[in-house]
């Protein structure tokens, strides 16, 4: 995204794709038919989507920034467990894209198989490695089953599919299971059940109009190399009435030591710009990544 738009004195608040989608609406995913990524694009823009899938996150930014192939896209920023996904805030940083929403998804890893196929039949267990390792006291109590790690949940129970493995199975999510026509051998078997992922809703900027009653921003900046020059920032935003609700340093390449800062907070709608336009004036080389509606975190 260019420099251009938090110079401006408006700040570019986005529209999110009317809920429930659009018939037809193409939004793209990391992973295959089945991830959890499309679950959370359900929720956000609604049953009635087409699925494009990407098998990386970059490939995912590419897919976003072309309208011949992609309205729209979700995508996982932040892990309960995990932790941040720092990469995917520096592809959104370096993009066209800017955030037009956020969805909150509890994540529940479920044991996948063949139908017919009892879980002591079992010798292997594939799918992502954050899924495996989530699991890890499950399979304590199925030490005959080696565990394999492959790229994607849903792309691991779409296999088993392929070739037929009557001896393999995968964790991934139920709507997989529905998918592919796979049996839960068991349900929730994450260690953590407080497991959830944060996605934000993304599209591209030449295509954004405002949020009406928007109370959330995204933004990236610099500070000052000197003591104190966060904690400046940090009380700007107290002050202004701001409820920061993450913040995520990122370290600046060619300058050691020195940070890029992401940090996202809630506020009254009619203060966003006003805080935004204050921010500008405090920090070097703002970035509005987007102002949208805070994602609902009931489960």
């Amino acid at each position: 995204m260019s420099d251009s738009s938090p110079s401006s004195t408006t700040v570019p608040i986005q529209q999110p794709l009317a809920r429930p989608g659009v018939p037809g609406q193409r939004i793209a995913i990391q992973g295959v038919r089945g991830a959890f990524h499309e679950i959370a694009a359900r929720q956000f823009f609604g049953e009635s989507i087409q699925v494009v899938p990407a098998l990386s996150f970059p490939i995912l930014f590419e897919k976003s920034a072309d309208p011949q192939q992609t309205d729209a896209a979700i995508l996982a920023i932040e892990n309960s467990i995990a932790g941040s996904i720092l990469g995917n805030y520096n592809l959104l940083e370096n993009s066209d894209l800017v955030v037009v929403g956020e969805v909150y998804l509890r994540i529940r890893q479920n044991l996948l198989a063949l139908p017919g196929t009892p879980i002591d039949q079992l010798r292997e267990v594939h799918s992502h490695p954050m899924a495996l390792a989530q699991c890890s006291e499950f399979f304590k109590k199925h030490p005959r089953i080696r565990l394999v790690e492959s790229e994607d949940t849903a792309e691991s129970a779409a296999r088993i599919v392929r070739h037929r493995a009557k001896h393999i199975g995968a964790i991934a999510s139920t709507l997989a299971a529905d998918i592919y026509g796979l049996t839960v051998l068991a349900p929730a078997i994450e260690t953590v059940p407080e497991n959830f992922t944060r996605f934000l809703a993304i599209r591209r900027n030449t295509e954004s109009t405002p949020v009406l009653h928007a109370n959330k921003a995204s933004v990236c900046f610099n500070t000052g190399h000197q003591p104190g020059s966060l904690a400046e920032i940090l009380t700007l935003l107290a002050t202004m009435g701001a409820n920061l609700t993450k913040i995520q340093s990122a370290p600046l390449l060619g300058r050691p030591w020195e940070y890029r800062f992401f940090v996202d907070f809630t506020a009254f709608p009619d203060s966003i710009e006003q805080i935004i336009r204050s921010l500008k004036e405090k920090t070097m080389d703002l970035q509005v990544l987007g102002v949208y509606l805070e994602g609902n975190r009931e489960w």
